[in-house]
């Protein structure tokens, strides 16, 4: 999981990127301003953008707008000290998924983000994928054919991509983006050893390789048919 956060003030920040991390496990990039978060979300691919609306040089207002306009569907939660009725209104008429006021409780932000994350998938439950694979966002393990383990930090994150749209295929690329933070270096194959170690727990089905175009989750449970295939579980990655 790939979070930007856009927030001007230095404690919040410091303290909402710690907590993330701690309990996320995910990759979080920061900007303080309202032109770096708009800059950073047209370039970059994250899983859920978190807003302060008070922001310098242009307004989280304008940022969402922005966003917005360019089609951008990222999970997007406003925080913020602007906690009347009208600000409320506004910010989500205006594409925000959640409005969070504050001061606010970790654990609150935390079930808000997962609750986000499940209405973007289409989920009720904190569990996404199908009868066949499913992830569990509150305890951030994969079932696989009734086979259940927990993933690392990293593995979460790359079933997650794949997960949010099953069926959807995505390049390398893609899922680089996706799963890695502003100045993490990223080795050439690293893509290839999150599968590998994926299949290696759970077989080569749990994640289909599309030859020349990159990997998905079927969006309806395995398909013995030829269409897509993949490194056999156990086999080293290329």
């Amino acid at each position: 999981m790939r979070i930007l956060l856009i927030e001007d003030d230095l404690q919040i920040g410091t303290s909402l990127m710690r907590a993330l991390k701690e309990n996320l496990q995910c990759s979080v990039d920061w900007v303080r301003d309202g032109v770096a978060g708009d800059r950073a979300a047209a370039e970059s691919a994250y899983t859920v953008i978190l807003l302060d609306l008070s922001l310098p040089r242009m307004d989280g207002a304008q940022v969402l707008q922005r966003l917005r306009a360019r089609g951008n569907q990222t999970p997007l939660l406003i925080l913020t000290a602007h906690d009347d009725l009208d600000s409320r209104v506004h910010g989500l008429d205006a594409g925000a998924d959640d409005y969070v006021p504050k001061p606010f409780e970790v654990p609150e932000l935390l079930a808000r983000i997962r609750a986000v994350l499940r209405r973007k998938a289409g989920y009720a439950t904190s569990t996404l994928g199908n009868d066949h694979v499913r992830l569990n966002l509150d305890t951030r393990t994969l079932t696989v054919a009734g086979h259940t383990e927990t993933l690392s930090a990293r593995e979460f994150a790359l079933m997650l991509a794949l997960l949010e749209r099953p069926g959807t295929i995505l390049s390398r690329g893609q899922l680089e983006e996706k799963i890695y933070g502003w100045g993490q270096e990223v080795e050439s194959n690293a893509v290839d050893v999150l599968i590998y170690s994926v299949r290696k727990k759970f077989g080569a089905a749990a994640i289909r390789n599309v030859r020349g175009l990159g990997w998905t989750v079927l969006a309806a449970g395995p398909d013995p048919g030829p269409a897509a295939t993949g490194i056999a579980a156990g086999s080293p990655p290329d």
